[in-house]
């Protein structure tokens, strides 16, 4: 594979086929310069998604799963990111794109529901006057309007009492009232992509249960493409229509949820539909090997191989799934 730096406006941005799918993420690779060498965060990640359609996107922590997303949002820095391949959203190349360009996109037409609302909400402003600056950011209207706008969405997502809560801050929200707001923010300006970054996070079961439902209604409403980042299978199962399994920096498995997650055809993957055996969160006797995935991914052949005792020949390349997507 050729890297290629790619530099502001150097490529196009044309509208690009009608029949592409909204968001073509292709050879996707992403490395970080440290001091104790080059960690290749992303190696090689493709896929599609069409609007109305739900990824997700499931592996353990520090297998690329958000930095793959931050990629998409552009909110990586390209003095010290390395990049190379190709994301097109709704046709328009991003990877290289100025940052007043991009900022145009984002939060418009592709948002993201970032893991802690607590930390990615500023504490010295009010919910309302946050969603409003989303809001005002891609709309030219007063701010009363915008202000309007917040207590609408606020309501839409299912905050009590809208009209005075606009004016709290996030620390007088419930966790999961502070992820609704959040979810109020991404959805502000009706994006055509929303990125979840593992939403449910923290909450217990019954608020889970309560925003899963509330994106999969909000999905039917605006008629967006998710990406929904987790560890947990049960919310894949429950959402996705389908699933990108990631380790190492790469992407291991895809397919549609219901065969990927009944007929797994990577140990990786096998080993995931348990949590219990897998190395994914294990630490015991009974982990297959004491490996760390997160260490930069530097060695060639399958990068999960020694960390698993079922690693077989096709284990050195992509699976079937993975290199037809």
């Amino acid at each position: 594979m050729t890297e290629t730096t790619y530099r502001p406006d150097e490529r196009s941005t044309g509208a690009g086929s009608s029949s592409e799918p909204y968001l073509v993420v292709d050879d996707l690779t992403v490395r970080f310069p440290t001091a104790d060498g080059l960690v290749q965060a992303v190696t090689g990640m493709s896929y599609t998604l069409e609007q109305g359609k739900t990824l997700g996107i499931v592996g353990e922590s520090g297998s690329g799963k958000s930095v793959s997303s931050m990629a998409i949002m552009g909110l990586h820095d390209y003095k010290r990111t390395r990049m190379s391949g190709s994301i097109r959203v709704g046709g328009r190349e991003v990877i290289g794109l100025s940052s007043e360009k991009m900022r145009s996109i984002r939060g418009g037409d592709v948002a993201m529901i970032f893991q802690d609302p607590l930390t990615s909400l500023h504490p010295f402003y009010s919910i309302g006057s946050q969603i409003s600056e989303a809001y005002l950011a891609h709309n030219k209207v007063s701010k009363s309007q915008a202000r309007s706008k917040a207590i609408e969405m606020l309501d839409r997502v299912g905050i009590p009492q809208p009209k005075s809560r606009v004016d709290d801050f996030p620390h007088q929200f419930s966790g999961g009232m502070r992820q609704r707001a959040m979810i109020a923010m991404a959805l502000v300006n009706d994006p055509k992509l929303l990125i979840a970054d593992e939403p449910t996070t923290a909450l217990d079961v019954t608020v889970q249960a309560q925003i899963l439902d509330l994106l999969q209604e909000l999905q039917r409403d605006f008629n967006s493409a998710i990406i929904i980042i987790t560890h947990d299978l049960g919310v894949v199962a429950e959402m996705a229509d389908e699933v990108l399994v990631m380790y190492g920096g790469r992407a291991v498995e895809h397919g549609p949820t219901k065969e990927l997650l009944t007929h797994p055809e990577m140990p990786y993957t096998r080993a995931a539909r348990t949590w219990t055996r897998c190395p994914v969160t294990c630490a015991g006797p009974s982990c297959p090997t004491s490996s760390s995935a997160t260490a930069p991914v530097t060695r060639s052949g399958a990068t999960w191989r020694t960390r698993t005792r079922s690693t077989r020949p096709r284990c050195c390349r992509r699976s079937r799934r993975t290199s037809s997507s």
